[in-house]
């Protein structure tokens, strides 16, 4: 690692901080790069700490002197703290901004990364998994939206018996009620039950399957109209 100078003593570190109140002189300009480059040896020391985390020490180095420069620029003697203990804070912080942001980059680039293949042999990322599921998610929303109408319609829309017939022929089940019950409309539409055919529906309700068929027909479209008016 590259030596660095030895710091200033606190009473060289006062002058320098008085003569850096010359704005716009020479001593300024001088007493400024002076407690830069005697700080060195302090953004050093606390890079060291980072550098397990896998980053290039010259690049920690370089991100601390930025904190440093910062702390010389902005120091008020006022406070009565040694420049070091405020430069510290500073370096600090330049370099936990610069580790967050490329944890936080590392993170984005890793969501295009394959981590394996589809069915047909493509290459899938994690974002392709996020996207699919959110559109999942949609889709499922839109399917009880529209699960929720049918169940109302099947109950204003339909008569006692296109209803029961209906809910038979396609197993429906609507909680709360019985299948051939009133017309009010469902707070929730679930659920399947055993499908009957129209023969056995029309045995059961002592009708012929023909008419059973008509009087479906006739609910389906009911049922078709009752959806486009609401879409």
């Amino acid at each position: 690692m590259k030596t660095f100078q030895q710091p200033l003593s606190a009473e060289e570190e006062a002058c320098c901080i008085k003569n850096m109140q010359e704005e716009g002189s020479e001593s300024a300009k001088e007493a400024r790069t002076l407690l830069i480059e005697r700080n060195l040896r302090l953004v050093a020391h606390i890079a060291k700490k980072y550098q397990n985390l896998d980053e290039d020490m010259e690049d920690l180095i370089s991100i601390g002197t930025i904190g440093l420069i910062k702390a010389v620029n902005t120091f008020d003697a006022a406070k009565k703290i040694r420049l070091s203990s405020y430069a510290s804070k500073c370096i600090e912080n330049e370099l936990l901004m610069m580790i967050r942001g490329r944890k936080k980059k590392s993170k984005e680039v890793s969501l295009y990364e394959p981590i394996g293949t589809d069915k047909e042999g493509n290459e899938i990322s994690l974002l392709d998994i996020i996207e699919n599921e959110q559109t999942d998610i949609l889709e499922q929303m839109e399917l009880e939206r529209r699960v929720r109408k049918l169940g109302e319609l099947l109950c204003t829309r339909l008569d006692d018996r296109e209803r029961e017939i209906i809910c038979m022929r396609y197993g429906i089940l609507i909680p709360g009620e019985e299948v051939s019950g009133g017309t009010a409309a469902p707070a929730v539409f679930i659920g399947h039950g055993e499908e009957v055919t129209q023969r056995e529906i029309g045995a059961m309700l002592g009708i012929s399957r023909s008419y059973v068929s008509r009087i479906e027909k006739k609910a389906l479209e009911k049922l078709r109209l009752g959806m486009e008016a609401v879409e």
